[in-house]
């Protein structure tokens, strides 16, 4: 579906814009300014349907998944214009949110769609896989507007500026409901899969994908495991790709874990996400910087965590006989980026002299001396870094794995089938981690905390971890404190030996305060409060 981001049609225009007064709701337009040329045939639906998606798509579902590790122990955002150090350090306000999703745009366009779409003369299996799919956009969006605050409005209509501005709140639970319903309804609709110029758009899969995800994170797990079942059979065909490395390599062609993702052209800007993602060596910006509290969470190539004495870890070469995930993920002092360019964790193109650790933390150097390589692990892929139409995967199958396993597990149903799920994302080829032991993980809380630290490293900087802290309540565990990198060092230039020098552990930014009377929830705008007086924000802000 890379064509729908090339340019944006004019109704896609006028349903992103209005003559009126701002309201909170981002309202689409009036009907006089598009009905009576539009919903006279199928392309005129696909027309307007292509414009849900780009409200969608962008800086609104792939700009976050990309960056909302950030908001977590995972990684860390040293520049205040990019918004998420308040959220991080547990100090936004509503007056300083920082990174807000609160962003109605597509939810109205969806609505506008959907209120209109009836009109057209078109085929009816058509007319029903496009409604299916606008009415997914928007429960996407519902999901992540009720994850990141709570009771927010459910508008299921195009609103007068009037209404929208006097929209109440529905709680949580209403609008899970309400998701979980339009899931359902929609996904006989959808097709298993598209071929040509209509691949990326969403399919019956994504539906149940999101249906199960949101089941888990509200303690629904029969029901988690039943979608994640019906997933793993006929007549769908996701399977756990056999490269870690190149999982998010682009163009990913041919990946069957891929279930959901935003699909961008390739000569996009995409906000320049590209270079903020990578080192400064290679004209990247760091925006994204791996903690040593990441670093730290894989394992040992035996299987076993770096505190565990059979574990063979030295912490003075601590990036030996690792999870292969980690080299995958994180740029780590002492590796090279590519055999183009010498060891070390950064150079400097400009003199040509080589940079220890000793400089991380100049110019965009990264704050903890630690890279992200995830997105971009072949740096030859991307000629202009700031046109690569990064497209950005939401769900994919190795997530439906640990759901499936993670229900179970929470149900206290644990079988072969738990060890099946997590050993299929372990054990994939260039992975090849040992299988579970079932000798120590062998009850619900030793596989409670090996399922969360497998999801936590499968699914690193792939939006997810906030999520996660929320829902298991550990926000005053790991958001509080001090973050950290590496320890400072030398890189030998000639063969890359690393020596680091103990005790002299980076400490990245200013400590982190976590609230859990507040901070699982962010606040809601004040400029949206101001707009729409029946608006409630949230408690301890």
């Amino acid at each position: 579906m890379k064509n729908l981001f090339i340019t944006l049609i004019i109704l896609a225009t006028l349903a992103s814009s209005s003559g009126c007064k701002k309201d909170f709701l981002d309202r689409a337009p009036l009907d006089s300014y598009t009905n009576a040329v539009l919903w006279k045939s199928s392309s005129d639906v696909l027309a307007a349907l292509n414009g849900c998606y780009s409200k969608w798509g962008g800086g609104n579902n792939g700009y976050y998944g990309v960056f909302a590790d950030n908001n977590s122990d995972n990684t860390f955002d040293q520049f205040p214009w990019e918004n998420w150090l308040a959220l991080s350090a547990g100090i936004a306000t509503p007056t300083n949110p920082g990174f807000t999703k609160w962003n109605y745009s597509c939810i109205q366009t969806c609505n506008w769609f959907l209120d209109n779409v009836g009109a057209a003369t078109m085929d009816a299996t058509l007319k029903a896989r496009t409604i299916g799919e606008a009415r997914f956009l928007r429960a996407y969006e519902y999901f992540t507007l009720s994850q990141l605050y709570g009771s927010v409005p459910l508008v299921e209509h195009n609103l007068t500026p009037d209404a929208a501005n006097k929209v109440t709140q529905a709680t949580k639970a209403n609008v899970v409901a309400f998701i979980l319903n339009e899931l359902t309804t929609i996904a006989p609709d959808l097709p298993v899969s598209y071929s040509g110029s209509d691949i990326g758009r969403i399919t019956r899969g994504a539906a149940i994908a999101l249906k199960a995800r949101i089941e888990l994170f509200n303690q629904m797990y029969p029901q988690c495991i039943a979608d994640c079942q019906q997933l793993m059979t006929a007549p769908f065909s996701y399977s756990i790709y056999p490269k870690y490395v190149d999982l998010f390599r682009q163009p990913y062609a041919d990946n069957q874990e891929v279930i959901l993702d935003v699909q961008f052209k390739a000569s996009d800007n995409n906000f320049g996400w590209a270079r903020n993602m990578t080192i400064n060596s290679l004209g990247g910006y760091n925006s994204i910087a791996p903690t040593q509290n990441l670093v730290d969470a894989y394992e040992t190539t035996n299987g076993k965590t770096i505190d565990d004495p059979a574990s063979g870890y030295n912490p003075a070469q601590p990036y030996q006989n690792r999870d292969p995930r980690l080299s995958a993920t994180v740029f780590y002092p002492g590796a090279q980026y590519s055999s183009k360019l010498p060891y070390g964790f950064y150079y400097d193109p400009i003199s040509s002299s080589p940079k220890t650790l000793d400089h991380w933390g100049d110019n965009n150097c990264s704050p903890s001396a630690y890279g992200l390589r995830k997105y971009t692990p072949f740096i030859a892929d991307f000629p202009n870094l700031d046109q690569v139409g990064m497209d950005v995967i939401l769900i994919r199958y190795a997530e439906i794995k640990l759901m499936d396993a993670e229900a179970k597990i929470e149900s206290n149903k644990i079988d072969a089938s738990v060890y099946d799920d997590i050993n299929a994302v372990r054990q994939r080829p260039d992975v090849n981690m040992p299988a579970v032991d079932r000798s120590k993980y062998n009850d619900q809380s030793s596989l409670r905390t090996l399922l969360r630290r497998e999801r936590r490293v499968e699914l690193a900087v792939e939006g997810l971890r906030w999520f996660d802290i929320q829902r298991w309540q550990i926000g005053q565990q790991v958001m509080n404190g001090q973050v950290t990198g590496s320890m400072l060092g030398t890189v030998n230039q000639t063969n890359g030996a690393l020596t680091l020098t103990p005790g002299t552990t980076i400490k990245v930014g200013a400590a982190r305060v976590f609230d859990p009377a507040k901070n699982y929830l962010w606040p809601i705008p004040q400029t949206e409060i101001d707009l729409n007086k029946s608006l409630k924000q949230n408690p301890g802000y």
